[in-house]
């Protein structure tokens, strides 16, 4: 039979007192705590970060989805290059380079000295940058926006591959579930393509321009990898301008190795005459070509911004709120067909995406 001590009431009370409160577990009291914690977080930084932050945010939420839209606009439109796409969106990097310099004097900083190691380690991104921009421009040239963004997303399971097998980044539940759910959706996609194909283009371009989708995928995931390995092994340290100084090096070079080809398979002179043809008239043609530039040179800022004055895992949160922004957009402006079966493997790539951010933030945490 157990003993039972009876305590004196007492002692009891100053037991109770003793011990640590129960914090509350109403809604209402989660909802204050949440404030409290968000004024606080607030009254941490100067307005002009959360200004800044906030450009950032607006800049991945708008420019990336735009940027994307603009490149079915120019093929829907009577553009056929996939030399010239690919080349506008590296055609900007001027714009990031002017806003380099600008950090030299604010940061009181000097510029990264280039090594041979290192010149050569951004020659190879730039290539492979380039070569990534070039799958990408087949994509979105045979497939609906709606659908090239979405496949698209796929990069993230490649980013978590490649970290894992080259950065030595860990590999959560979380972050497998995620891979394994965000490749069910491009499955469910794939399975889908006689609904989602546009009337002039033919099966075997639809078929090729998913195929690129997935390689520009896997290429944009092992450069994310890369681009980690130059910070840990070349680099070592991680500050705004050094990451400016690498966005701008890997655009330059994407750009010098872009350029070479338009120029080899005549692109410039192509890009005349689709001006000519293009609906809307040499003006418009132009103007797409022009904004594309813009628009991805500043989701590029917006990006390495979000990354450097947040994290990774808000990086991460904004990446996944962006695929549902560009498909969405794609379908009310570009009238993309919206199946049930794209539906669900938004909802179900929004899943994966909430679970590798939320197995990136306990890395993060443990780490």
């Amino acid at each position: 039979m157990a003993v039972v001590i009876q305590q004196p009431l007492l002692e009891l009370a100053e037991s109770m007192e003793d011990r640590p409160a129960i914090p509350p577990t109403s809604l209402w009291s989660q909802i204050c705590l949440f404030k409290i914690q968000t004024v606080e977080a607030y009254k941490k930084k100067p307005t002009t970060y959360w200004i800044l932050l906030l450009l950032s945010i607006l800049a991945m939420l708008i420019a990336f989805p735009a940027s994307s839209l603009l490149s079915r606009v120019y093929y829907s439109n009577g553009g056929k290059s996939k030399w010239i796409i690919s080349w506008v969106a590296v055609a900007g990097w001027p714009l990031t380079a002017v806003m380099l310099f600008p950090t030299y004097f604010a940061l009181k900083t000097f510029p990264t000295p280039l090594t041979f190691k290192l010149t050569l380690s951004y020659a190879l991104l730039g290539f492979l940058s380039a070569a990534d921009n070039l799958m990408y421009a087949y994509a979105y040239a045979y497939l609906p926006a709606s659908t090239a963004s979405l496949v698209a997303s796929s990069s993230l399971v490649f980013s978590a591959l490649f970290g894992y097998f080259l950065v030595q980044n860990k590999l959560n539940a979380s972050i497998i579930n995620a891979i394994v759910v965000i490749t069910a959706g491009m499955t469910i996609i794939a399975l889908d393509s006689s609904s989602d194909q546009y009337g002039d283009i033919t099966k075997r371009q639809y078929i090729m321009g998913f195929v690129w989708d997935i390689l520009g995928s896997a290429l944009h995931g092992l450069i994310f990898a890369l681009s980690e390995l130059v910070f840990i092994k070349l680099l070592q340290r991680r500050s705004f301008h050094v990451v400016l100084e690498q966005q701008v090096m890997v655009s330059l070079f994407a750009f010098v190795f872009t350029t070479i080809g338009v120029i080899v398979s005549g692109g410039f002179q192509e890009m005349a005459t689709e001006a000519r043809s293009f609906k809307g008239g040499r003006s418009a043609y132009y103007l797409v070509l022009v904004w594309s530039a813009i628009t991805f040179q500043l989701g590029v800022l917006g990006g390495t911004a979000v990354l450097f004055l947040a994290s990774t895992v808000l990086a991460g949160v904004l990446n996944a709120v962006r695929t549902p922004i560009t498909s969405i957009a794609a379908v009310i402006l570009l009238h993309d067909p919206m199946s049930g079966f794209k539906i669900l493997s938004l909802v179900i790539t929004f899943w994966g995406f909430g679970s590798y951010i939320y197995g990136s933030s306990m890395s993060e945490k443990s780490s």
